[in-house]
């Protein structure tokens, strides 16, 4: 009797998925919670596993197919065994099982590129989950195949004439992977449905970069974990945020939710763009806490393990455009939000102190906030909260 294989039960935010790739196909054999197929989301590629031994039947929604929430994708028998392949003397069979199941492994737009520039995978190593072979792999064997091309020969005479190269006008086209046409569409319906506006602020970085160089060391030993800015502009924020109850809330058709707690958004780019999974309840953590927090969610965004329940909810976002070297940007606000904090690049300016030009470590702030619930009194008011906590950090000590 055959067993059917559905997709996973989608939360509401979430409509429906694509089958991105199967990683077995009829006739094959799995062992239990052997990965079969990955759906993907408009947040995150879901992994459905086999809930029991058996072999694959068929396969009733192909890759790139939508499917709903539950929906029956497959079906397998469970317990039962592949049939042995029939004995060949003809050919050996030492490579090709490795190369169809290389293959198999294979989402479907790298075989589309890989067959587009007649790549073989063996070629290529993949730094993706367990050795698998991304987009960014092929894109970048291409690039290095055409520069080796265009590189003159070693072995040409010097009075052979040289051979011009015109160049490689390379497009290909590709479809918009789901995460992506999504955060396209939801940074799209903000700038349409918000009144939205930009404030900005500066922050002198000294008091918090000497903080860190004393004691960052005895802080990783202590906590087996490297104290970075991130932790003091979210433990910063979180104080800020208790102090202007509308930066935290959001607004739901004419009524306004306003949130006892702080759930914090931290924008991690990923290889799939940019997700923004979230710190729930911030105001239990230390600052130890909230570094290893967020390197763990962003170890599982670079390895694509990040699950829905890491990515709903959130009344507040940090987005650092400083680790890319943006000195200043209007981040834009991550629906139901109300309010998001952009972080820049540090960078040495001359500044007026007690009359005199001093050299100082200088951070742009920028908070984009939604005009409709969040006046520009209390947007200053929250940036500036910031600055006087980061500037003077014993304020976050002592909850001044």
């Amino acid at each position: 009797m055959a067993t059917e294989i559905k997709a996973p039960t989608f939360p509401e935010s979430i409509a429906d998925g694509t089958v991105a790739a199967w990683h077995k196909k009829p006739g094959e054999s799995f062992s239990r919670d052997e990965l079969i197929v990955e759906i993907e989301t408009d947040k995150v590629v879901i992994e459905v596993v086999a809930p029991d031994d058996g072999v694959l039947n068929e396969i009733l929604k192909d890759e790139d197919e939508t499917v709903l929430s539950d929906e029956v994708i497959g079906n397998f028998s469970a317990g039962a065994s592949a049939s042995p392949a029939p004995k060949t003397t003809a050919e050996p069979a030492s490579t090709d099982s490795s190369e169809s199941d290389n293959d198999a492994a294979l989402s479907p737009s790298v075989r589309k590129l890989l067959a587009e520039y007649d790549i073989d995978s063996n070629l290529i190593s993949g730094s993706g989950k367990n050795g698998r072979i991304v987009k960014e792999d092929v894109t970048a064997f291409i690039e290095n195949r055409s520069k080796q091309t265009k590189a003159p020969s070693a072995a040409a005479k010097p009075t052979e004439a040289p051979v011009v190269s015109t160049g490689e006008r390379i497009e290909r086209r590709e479809p918009m992977t789901r995460l992506r046409a999504k955060i396209a569409s939801r940074l799209v319906e903000a700038q349409q449905s918000m009144a939205m506006l930009t404030t900005f602020n500066e922050i002198n970085m000294k008091p918090i970069m000497d903080l860190r160089n004393k004691y960052k060391d005895d802080f990783e030993k202590r906590h087996d974990t490297r104290l970075g800015f991130m932790s003091f502009f979210t433990r910063a924020s979180v104080e800020a945020l208790k102090r202007f109850p509308a930066v935290n809330a959001s607004i739901d058709g004419k009524d306004i939710i306003y949130h006892s707690y702080q759930d914090i958004g931290v924008a991690v780019s990923s290889p799939r763009g940019l997700v923004v999974p979230i710190l729930r309840d911030v105001d239990e953590m230390s600052l130890a806490d909230i570094e290893k927090n967020i390197r763990g969610l962003g170890i599982k965004a670079r390895d694509g393990k990040l699950g829905i329940e890491d990515m709903t909810g959130g009344t507040f976002t940090i987005s650092n455009g400083g680790v890319f070297g943006s000195l200043m940007s209007t981040p834009i606000v991550n629906p139901p939000q109300t309010a998001i904090l952009g972080m820049h690049k540090i960078q040495d300016r001359p500044m007026a102190v007690n009359g005199e030009v001093v050299i100082l470590p200088m951070m742009y702030l920028a908070m984009s906030y939604d005009h409709r619930l969040i006046d520009g009194k209390e947007a200053v008011g929250f940036l500036v909260t910031i600055k006087e906590l980061l500037e003077e950090p014993e304020r976050l000590l002592l909850g001044l």
